[in-house]
Parts: C-alpha cells; sequence; structure tokens
C-alpha cells in the first residue's frame, strides 16, 4: 500500500477496485466452500428474483442499479448455467420475464444459510473496525449523487485557480487591453455601437474623470478581463456595472465573479446604494453570475445600446 501512501487521495478509484477485487475473489471461494458454481456477479439479480418473483430485465436493472446491457449479459449467463428461465410475457409479447428456475430454487435452503454466515462475518468485520465501511458507502453515495465526484473537481480548480489572480485599478498601461477584451467580446456576439466606442476609447473622460472605476484580472501578472464601476446621473442608481469582459482563455477561473465582486466592493466605498447594469439573455453564464451576485430584474427604463435587452439593480443598501 505503499504507493496509495504516496499518491493519496488521487488514486482513490484504483484503491476502491483493488478492495472489489479482492472481495470479489474472495466471495467466489465463498460460493465454492457451500459447494455450488455460483458467480458473485450473479448475486443481485439472483437476489432480486428471489426475493421479487418474475421480472423483466429493464425492471430488474432499476432494482439493483445496473444498466440494461449488464443485466441482459448476467440474465444470459445464468439461463446457461440452468438457474434462470425465460419467458414471453402473456400481456405484451415484446416483453420477456425471467424468473428463477426449479435449479435456481434449489439453491434457496443453501444460499439463505450463506446470506446469514455472510452477514454475521460483515457485522464482526465491522465490529473490528474503528470505520463502518458499509455507513460510510452509503455516505458517499448520497453526496456524490447530490454533486457529482467531476464537479467537486471543477469547483476545487476554481478555488486554486482564483489564487493566482489580482484585481488592479486600471492605468494607461491596460488601456490597450481593456478596449482589446471588450471589443472582442462585443463583436463575437454583437457589434460594436457608439457609446461602446466613446467609452473604449476614451475611459479616462467617460469613466474615470466623472467619477467612476475600472478593476483589471490579472492572472499570473497576465491581463484576463476588465470591468468598469461608471457614475451615473440618475435619481435611482448611483453607479454602473459595465463593460465586463474576460478573455476565453482565462474563463472557468471564477474571473468574472471575481470582478464583479471588486466592483461592488468599490461602489460600497463610494457610498452607492443602488447598481445598475443592462446585458442580453443570450449571454447565460453572465446573468447567472449577476444573480449570484444578488442582481435583480428591473424593466422599464431607456438604453443607449441595441443589444441590451434586460436590465438588472443591485440594492446595496437602501
Amino acid at each position: 500500500m505503499e504507493f496509495f501512501n504516496k499518491t493519496g487521495k488521487m488514486a482513490i478509484g484504483s484503491r476502491l477496485r483493488l478492495l472489489t477485487e479482492k472481495l470479489t475473489e474472495d466471495a467466489a471461494s465463498v460460493y465454492q466452500a457451500y459447494g455450488h458454481n455460483f458467480q458473485p456477479k450473479w448475486f443481485p439479480v439472483y437476489f432480486a428474483l428471489l426475493e421479487g418473483g418474475a421480472s423483466t430485465i429493464t425492471q430488474l436493472a432499476k432494482e439493483i442499479g445496473h444498466s440494461h446491457p449488464s443485466v441482459s449479459k448476467i440474465i444470459a449467463e445464468m439461463v446457461k448455467a440452468g438457474l434462470v428461465k425465460e419467458s414471453k410475457d402473456p400481456t405484451d409479447k415484446r416483453r420477456t420475464t425471467v424468473e428463477l428456475s426449479a435449479k435456481g430454487w434449489e439453491l434457496e435452503g443453501v444460499m439463505r444459510e450463506q446470506f446469514e454466515d455472510v452477514s454475521n462475518a460483515i457485522k464482526e468485520l465491522t465490529a473490528q473496525a474503528n470505520n463502518d465501511l458499509w455507513q460510510a458507502i452509503s455516505e458517499w453515495e448520497y453526496l456524490l449523487e447530490q454533486q457529482p465526484l467531476s464537479e467537486r473537481v471543477k469547483v476545487q480548480r476554481k478555488k486554486r485557480e482564483s489564487g493566482y489572480v489580482r484585481i488592479v485599478p486600471f492605468t494607461p498601461a491596460y488601456r490597450k487591453a481593456f478596449r482589446d477584451l471588450n471589443e472582442a467580446w462585443i463583436t463575437r456576439y454583437f457589434k460594436m455601437e457608439e457609446s461602446d466606442y466613446k467609452s473604449l476609447d476614451h475611459p479616462d473622460t467617460y469613466i474615470l474623470d466623472k467619477g467612476g472605476y475600472i478593476a483589471v484580472a490579472l492572472y499570473k501578472e497576465e491581463v484576463v478581463g476588465v470591468c468598469a464601476l461608471i457614475k451615473m446621473q440618475d435619481p435611482d442608481y448611483d453607479y454602473e456595472l459595465a463593460k465586463l469582459a474576460v478573455s476565453p482563455a482565462a474563463q472557468g477561473k471564477n474571473i468574472g465573479f471575481l470582478l464583479c465582486e471588486a466592483i461592488i466592493e468599490k461602489a460600497k466605498e463610494l457610498g452607492a446604494k443602488k447598481i445598475y447594469l443592462e446585458s442580453n439573455t443570450i449571454l447565460k453564464p453572465a446573468i447567472q453570475l449577476y444573480h449570484k451576485l444578488g442582481f435583480k430584474k428591473v424593466t422599464g427604463r431607456p438604453t443607449p445600446y441595441e443589444r441590451a435587452d434586460i436590465q438588472m439593480e443591485l440594492v446595496i443598501s437602501a
């Protein structure tokens, strides 16, 4: 087990597979000890037919949690061994039902004795262990059903990569990146408009000099995202969150969230009570991000952008 001590939890699948193989080998020996040539992989199907009677392959697959092809293969093997018989469903000739054969039922007595002995052996093993494996398996199955391991890995990857991100204030050195990133995402989905050219070509005049702010995201010191906080001359809103753009190469690293979070914090520092934004509903990840940050949909406001079909607000303080 030195290998697994080195790899740690990274090799959990391989370690569980080895444990499964060990238990399967032991199970084969157990069946042989009780005088019958029964394959361990047949047990779920046998037990389901023993307890529930005749069934279809689809029903069996659903009950034992196996795939339909896997159960079909097991049934074929058990039919060949003489433990199961197949017949057409009298109510629907297209369906085949399976049930234990006479030979299969003959095994019931010795199998029930084996069930009891195996159950008691597992109880004894559990009593000797510091952890209840059976309970742990149930817990893992439940937790993985709620969120698969692959999704959990993605979350951890985002957390790790977020550690490489720095959010810094705009300086003239980032002027070109601010324009290029925004133009790239706008033209990917829409077209550049007059208001875009004004703010992107002259960020000092149209954003910073009017009391706004621009946040820049650096990933390993490379500019990968930008977002602006624009001062509004509006009785309902103090600032607009705008010009959010993240490089496609850096997406999936939580950068959009970190940028918006920094912009919202800056708005709070500046005493803002409400933040406004405009977007388009085809940008589903962006809309989801805004909802996650607490923005709510509003309606009825004029917009200078043809592409804007959704307006949202974030209430910071009443």
